[in-house]
């Protein structure tokens, strides 16, 4: 992994009008992703976590320009995306792709594996007409896939097989950062093991920078250098992936973590129980998002809205437990 920063978000945010007045005007908004920064090294797998609803897969498609950011910046290798006409955007497509979460609706039904990994490549124009099939062989033979496979149609693969034929089709236009949006939610666990190593294996050969979106932490442990916990479009926490889970700072990180299992019988792991529901996004609490569940909340955590600071080196932490720890140590 390099020190060079390859992507950066600053106070990015997506809103969506759920409900208009008669005149058009949005009465009621959804705030998807609030207010969240974070970069992304060259040649890391940076996992973003949290429940369902969080944003996480929000921010994934504003990346991709599936989404145009409410507020907020992107930058790739120092451009600013989000100043660019669409035009000018569309020319990072290719070096931006997607791997979907869900591979049975990713992919064509009416084409053949072979023309789906090679249409990135037509419409990009990267190689010339007679040596896209060599490519399209070499594609599948890395993901594990056979050459006589592309001439079959996508209902004849596992979920498993299809998810690899995502992976070649992201691959096909040899993207510098690749979204993985939950990549191996929809396949069986003894399923998952394996791609999430073919994953490993591809960033390493090919130099791959990884966006890893997943719902548990259980899952980016094997795959990620740093993670970023996000709760009701806010950034909880960032540090790296060993930092992480040897030591959490935030309550909703340490109680994520008390709900991973523990395969040692003998091993006794205290449970955290969260109380109450996720406050609904179209009307987040005033203060810190996850104050109304917090077992640890104090007076003001209701009102005030804590800021992502940095405890330790690259270790950022979102709550006002430290935003009292750091007053209490600032001399007089």
């Amino acid at each position: 992994m390099s020190d060079e920063v390859l992507v950066e978000v600053r106070h990015l945010a997506k809103y969506f009008g759920m409900e208009n007045d008669f005149f058009g005007r949005p009465t009621a908004v959804l705030k998807a992703v609030d207010d969240v920064s974070f970069q992304i090294h060259r040649g890391e797998a940076f996992g973003l976590v949290g429940e369902s609803g969080c944003g996480k897969t929000t921010i994934g498609k504003m990346l991709v320009d599936l989404y145009r950011p409410t507020k907020g910046q992107i930058f790739f290798e120092g451009t600013e995306l989000t100043a660019l006409s669409e035009s000018k955007r569309r020319a990072f497509c290719k070096d931006i792709q997607l791997i979907f979460q869900d591979p049975y609706a990713s992919l064509n039904p009416r084409m053949t594996v072979g023309d789906i990994i090679a249409e990135p490549i037509k419409i990009n124009k990267l190689l010339p007409k007679d040596k896209i099939e060599d490519r399209v062989t070499y594609l599948l033979n890395c993901v594990g896939l056979a050459n006589h496979h592309r001439n079959r149609y996508p209902y004849e693969f596992s979920g498993g097989q299809r998810q690899r034929v995502g992976i070649a089709r992201a691959l096909a236009v040899e993207p510098k950062l690749i979204v993985c949006d939950e990549p191996v939610s929809a396949l069986d666990v003894s399923i998952q093991a394996q791609v999430l190593n073919l994953l490993d294996d591809l960033k390493d050969e090919f130099g791959l920078t990884y966006l890893f979106i997943a719902h548990g932490l259980n899952v980016v442990k094997h795959i990620s250098d740093r993670v970023g916990v996000m709760y009701l479009g806010k950034m909880m926490e960032i540090a790296p992936e060993k930092e992480l889970y040897r030591n959490p700072l935030h309550p909703y990180t340490q109680a994520l973590l008390s709900a991973i299992p523990v395969i040692d019988p003998n091993r006794r792991k205290k449970r955290i129980i969260l109380e109450g529901d996720v406050p609904s996004p179209i009307n987040p609490p005033d203060g810190c998002r996850f104050c109304s569940r917090c077992f640890r909340r104090f007076e003001g955590c209701d009102r005030e809205n804590p800021t992502l600071r940095e405890i330790t080196p690259g270790h950022f932490v979102s709550c006002r437990l430290f935003d009292q720890e750091q007053a209490a140590a600032a001399p007089a």
